[in-house]
């Protein structure tokens, strides 16, 4: 440390240079921190207490794929089993083809599955009494300035009704409110009625079928043994089932729709190579502007080790300083990004492993662009260097 002083001075040599380049390794590092928080996101869907309870039921061959409704009735009747509901992807869009709402048509019990979000007793009852009905997120509610008892109209990018119209009309009952952080995509979903959507829909498009079924259990430690009980029921059939915790479920529709953690991993591996390039011809650069300074220094009695040193310390400082400065912006926006997101993303703040890891990447980082110009200072001739040549 008692050369501190020196390594920060070489440093800030160049001020410029070396304040665009921080600007640039704190944008490499403040995407890292998002993307992580992203990914940290995508892996904890589902591992809540009250996800914990719960087991989804989909095709074994495809989440497209539907089941049999009266498949429910069965699963209802397997030892271990609490409630089971089900649920129809619907889809929709208000008023523009663009503003797309995510719409589910759902069995009448299927909020009673999801404790963590509030419904009271009022609307449920308007609810179930309402063949049109629907209960709508908080958060899409604010977005659209809707309020309980307006009559709303959605496009079904997918589904029909008989009279060959994609347009469907249904009235606001009731409003979702979600009791934590980990159920805050029910803020931006409505549910409607699945036996008003089966009735109503045009013939050979679902014909008593749903997409998938949502299971609680009694006790948490037997739900391997009660999903591998539900998937026994409609073995060796033409709609074989695959039953999953709800954290296992989610992370299989993610991989079929898209590997995040390639994505991510993908994109900053383009990003960081990008940084390496960029921090060596930085270093390279300042190095090769000091030569004459290294020499004098050698001169002066500082050993080649010594200086060795002095330039992978200067290249280790150049990009924690720009690390964290990233890695601190990510910290900062995270929650706003959150708020912001209506409930969609839950970003986790930046923990102690995002940080370990970063600051690990530093470090390497570092040590990997600053190895050539500190070798080439290490070896540098000091006859040579004050010569010119």
């Amino acid at each position: 440390m008692k050369y501190l002083h020196l390594i920060w001075a070489a440093l800030f040599r160049r001020k410029t240079r070396t304040i665009l380049t921080l600007v640039s390794i704190a944008a490499a590092f403040l995407l890292f921190g998002m993307l992580d928080a992203v990914r940290t996101s995508f892996d904890q869907a589902g591992k809540s207490a009250n996800g914990a309870q719960r087991l989804q039921t989909g095709s074994k061959l495809s989440f497209i794929e539907t089941l049999p409704q009266g498949l429910g009735e069965q699963i209802a009747r397997v030892s271990g089993v609490k409630s089971v509901a089900y649920s129809n992807w619907f889809g929709g869009a208000y008023q523009d083809p663009h503003n797309q709402v995510f719409t589910f048509a759902v069995s009448d019990n299927y909020t009673d599955q999801y404790p963590e979000v509030a419904v009271t007793d009022e609307e449920r009852k308007t609810y179930l009494e309402t063949r049109t009905g629907v209960l709508v997120g908080d958060k899409l509610m604010e977005k659209y300035h809707w309020k309980v008892g307006d009559q709303i109209p959605l496009q079904s990018n997918i589904f029909p009704q008989q009279n060959g119209s994609k347009n469907w009309t249904f009235n606001i009952v009731g409003v979702m409110h979600p009791k934590e952080a980990s159920a805050g995509f029910y803020s931006q979903i409505i549910l409607m009625h699945w036996k008003y959507f089966d009735d109503s829909v045009a013939k050979g498009y679902n014909g008593g079928r749903v997409g998938w079924f949502v299971t609680r259990v009694n006790d948490v430690n037997q739900a391997d043994q009660v999903a591998k009980a539900i998937d026994a029921l409609s073995a060796n059939s033409d709609h074989e089932t695959r039953t999953q915790t709800e954290a296992a479920a989610t992370a299989s529709w993610m991989k079929q729709l898209a590997d995040i953690g390639l994505i991510v991993g993908s994109i900053m591996g383009a990003v960081f190579f990008t940084l390496l390039l960029l921090t060596g011809n930085t270093m390279m650069q300042a190095v090769r502007e000091r030569t004459s300074e290294l020499a004098v220094m050698k001169t002066l009695g500082f050993s080649d080790h010594s200086v060795l040193a002095m330039v992978l310390a200067e290249s280790i400082l150049l990009v924690l300083l720009g690390g964290v400065i990233g890695i601190g912006l990510a910290a900062l926006l995270i929650p706003g990004v959150s708020a912001n997101s209506g409930g969609m993303l839950n970003l986790p703040t930046v923990g102690a492993s995002s940080w370990g890891l970063g600051i690990g990447l530093m470090l390497v980082i570092g040590m990997v662009v600053g190895a050539i110009p500190a070798w080439r200072a290490m070896r540098l001739n000091i006859v040579d260097a004050l010569a010119g040549r």
